[in-house]
């Protein structure tokens, strides 16, 4: 039987339903943080979950709602979702507040799928318990037009380029066409924040948290602060990078490997994908790693466990690469056939890993339902210093006071690049 596809429930109808004492719907509810987007979200009910043999329920919801759901319905007692997708910081303030079902044995009847261990040692969550299985894993690139390649600096290499090559690449991009044809995702929708969270920063400061106003951070701002001046200013629209460098406003980009899929397929001779730059303290890039995990007292514990099956089967993980552009968690060998818009970024995501200075740094962990103030932080500092022009030293004093006092609420330690904390991730 295929998938069924449904929109959702509302708030209100949940917790009608959760009164009621009735579960939400007869098929397994999968509640996702992932593949939230409308195109994606169809792709992953009728490309991924489509030749599944059961009713599946696939919802995507924001971090915020996810997390008040699932912990709602632990708390209430009455839980209605089957399945969860989601960030490997989500799962910790689930797992703290009881919310997640120990998995050891679904983790052990897996047994012959190669997933990869250190996504495998992550789903731990620093415990002796398995509390998610690795569902699939995704990072960002850099993207380009094979027409900037003309412009680079004398001596680079495009695949292992500093943040000054980028800036005078750019420069020289606009010195020559006239026109700012560097592009960084900072619409409302665009996701600008985890540049600065997994690459910027930790290519300059080693650290996310701690060193966020440190001298590094001040120098690192001065620095972007410059290289903005050869970014196209439609920038702060810009939710997916692919649209644009098809319309060929932008030639350099930066984005989600998910949302540059589009400019690689359609048009794959025409773009390249390469590492994102490094610079003093590393290349800083962010490993994307999503888990499958069971809720505490799920209604149907037997149906979660044959879905995991599902999604964490070899040709799974490929189709679930091909419908929304998340790399398996699985170690394997990707098929030839694969899309050429797969391959190029595929490239693109291992050379990055694979570099001699690679510096990764992990989504944000035990925010809870803060991550969006903690995101807020970095935008907020963005907007003051490079697109206001704000001094550099007083807005990263200011800020670094609300992402101080967002640590101690919600207590959480701190995550790599940053060393290890007992208690709240400080800032220096």
């Amino acid at each position: 039987m295929n998938a069924i596809v449904k929109t959702g429930l509302s708030a209100a109808a949940v917790s009608a339903l959760l009164l009621s004492g009735l579960p939400a719907t007869a098929e397994t509810i999968f509640l996702s943080t992932q593949a939230r987007p409308i195109e994606e979200a169809e792709a992953m009910r009728n490309e991924v979950l489509g030749q599944y043999d059961g009713e599946v329920d696939y919802i995507p919801q924001e971090d915020g709602p996810f997390l008040n759901r699932i912990l709602a319905e632990a708390e209430a007692g009455k839980v209605s979702v089957g399945l969860l997708g989601a960030l490997h910081g989500n799962f910790p303030v689930l797992a703290s507040a009881d919310a997640l079902e120990p998995i050891d044995d679904v983790l052990s009847g897996l047994g012959d799928r190669k997933l990869i261990g250190t996504f495998v040692e992550l789903g731990k969550l620093g415990t002796g318990k398995q509390h998610y299985v690795p569902w699939m894993q995704a990072s960002y690139v850099m993207a380009a037009n094979r027409q900037a390649l003309q412009y680079l600096p004398e001596g680079a290499d495009v695949m292992a380029l500093t943040y000054d090559q980028l800036a005078q690449w750019a420069a020289n991009v606009s010195a020559a066409t006239g026109e700012r044809k560097l592009g960084f995702p900072a619409g409302r929708k665009g996701l600008m924040h985890r540049f600065f969270q997994g690459y910027l920063y930790p290519s300059f400061t080693d650290s996310v948290v701690t060193e966020y106003r440190s001298d590094k951070a001040v120098a690192m701002w001065a620095s972007f602060k410059e290289m903005w001046k050869h970014v196209n200013p439609r920038s702060t629209s810009y939710d997916f990078m692919q649209e644009p460098l098809m319309a060929d406003e932008v030639w350099i980009a930066f984005d989600h490997t998910a949302r540059l899929m589009d400019a690689f397929n359609r048009r794959p001779d025409d773009f390249i994908a390469f590492p994102a730059p490094a610079g003093p303290e590393g290349r800083g890039f962010m490993p994307v790693v999503a888990g499958l995990a069971i809720p505490a007292n799920a209604p149907d514990r037997a149906a979660a466990v044959k879905l995991i099956d599902y999604m964490t089967r070899p040709e799974t993980q490929i189709e679930t690469l091909k419908a929304i552009g998340f790399f398996p968690a699985v170690e394997m060998d990707l098929p030839d056939d694969l899309p050429r818009g797969v391959q190029i970024a595929g490239a693109a995501v291992s050379a990055q890993a694979a570099s001699a200075d690679a510096n990764p740094s992990l989504l944000p962990v035990g925010l809870g339902d803060k991550g969006r103030e903690f995101n807020k932080v970095f935008l907020d500092t963005f907007q003051l210093i490079v697109i206001r022009g704000a001094d550099i030293d007083k807005t990263l004093d200011r800020q670094a006071g609300n992402l101080r006092k967002l640590m101690e609420e919600t207590g959480a330690p701190c995550w790599a690049p940053d060393e290890p904390s007992s208690g709240a991730c400080p800032v220096k």
